[in-house]
C-alpha cells in the first residue's frame, strides 16, 4: 500500500480519524511512543492536507498532548490549517472518568457526565468532579483524589493488565466512535453537541487545551471555558501545565526539523 491508495482513501472525507501507530507496552510511557508516532502522523497529515484539506481531522495517535500540535504545523506549512478541524481524540479519559465515579457513586454510568480538561497523558489529565452531573454527595475528598488517580493512570492499568499484549483497543475504539458520532451530528447541523476535546484553545496561556466543544457545521463552533473549579482542581491545574507545555513544544520542535 502506498501513496497512491491512500489518496484513493482519503479524496473526499469529511472526518479522517488517525489511530495509527504502536501501542504501549508495561514500562512504558505514551510519550516513549514519540518517535514512530510523530512521524507517522506527521506523514500522514502531509496526505490530508494534499487529498482532502477541508476534512475534521481526530487525532487518536499517542502522544495526543504532542501529536495535534505537528499536526497543525504540517497544516500551517501547507497553507491548510483550520484550527476549527483539528481534534485530540480525549473521549477515553471522559469514559474512564464516568466510568469509575458511577460505580463508586452507585449510580447508573449513562446518566453520569464528568468534563476532562487539560491533555492526554498522567497528569494532564484532568477530571473536573465538582461538576459531575448528577451530583453525589456521598464521596469525600480522598474518595475524588481516587478517582483522579485511577482516570489518569486508566491507560497503564490496561496496558499492565494485558502484560505485554497491547494497550486499551476496544475502550478506545468506542471513545473514537463516540467521538467521531459527535462531529458527525455537528456537521449534520444537530444544535447543541458538546464533548470534551483537545484543540487549539486560548482559555489558558497553552496553545492548545482539552475542554468542552461545541461541534457544529465548522468543526469546532465553540471552545468553552473551565468553569468554577474546585481548590484540588485548581491545584490540579496548575500542575499539569508544565508537562503540557513541554509535550507541546516537542511536537512544534519535531515538525519544525524533519
Amino acid at each position: 500500500m502506498g501513496e497512491d491508495q491512500l489518496g484513493k482513501a482519503l479524496e473526499g472525507s469529511d472526518v479522517v480519524i488517525i489511530p495509527a501507530g504502536v501501542p504501549r507496552k508495561p514500562g512504558m510511557t505514551r510519550d516513549d511512543l514519540f518517535n514512530i508516532n510523530a512521524g507517522i502522523v506527521k506523514s500522514l497529515c502531509i496526505a490530508i492536507a494534499k487529498y482532502c484539506p477541508n476534512a475534521l481531522v481526530n487525532v487518536i495517535s499517542n502522544p495526543v498532548n504532542s501529536t495535534v500540535p505537528i499536526a497543525a504545523e504540517v497544516f500551517k506549512k501547507a497553507g491548510t490549517f483550520d484550527e476549527k478541524k483539528l481534534f485530540g481524540v480525549t473521549t477515553l479519559d471522559v469514559v474512564r472518568a464516568k466510568t469509575f465515579y458511577a460505580a463508586k457513586a452507585k449510580v447508573p454510568v449513562s446518566e453520569v457526565n464528568v468534563p476532562v480538561v487539560g491533555g492526554h497523558a498522567g497528569i494532564t489529565i484532568l477530571p473536573l468532579f465538582s461538576q459531575t452531573t448528577p451530583k453525589s454527595n456521598n464521596l469525600s475528598d480522598e474518595d475524588i483524589q481516587a478517582l483522579t488517580k485511577r482516570t489518569q493512570d486508566g491507560g497503564t492499568e490496561v496496558v499492565e493488565a494485558k502484560a505485554g499484549k497491547g494497550s486499551a483497543t476496544l475502550s478506545m475504539a468506542y471513545a473514537g466512535a463516540i467521538f467521531a458520532d459527535a462531529c458527525l451530528k455537528g456537521l449534520n447541523g444537530v444544535p447543541e453537541v458538546v464533548e470534551c476535546s483537545y484543540v487549539q484553545s486560548s482559555i489558558t496561556e497553552l496553545p492548545f487545551f482539552s475542554s468542552k466543544v461545541r461541534l457544529g457545521k465548522n468543526g469546532v463552533e465553540e471552545v468553552l471555558g473551565l468553569g468554577p473549579l474546585s481548590d484540588y482542581e485548581k491545584e490540579g491545574l496548575e500542575k499539569l501545565k508544565p508537562d503540557l507545555k513541554a509535550s507541546i513544544e516537542k511536537g512544534i520542535k519535531f515538525a519544525a526539523q524533519s
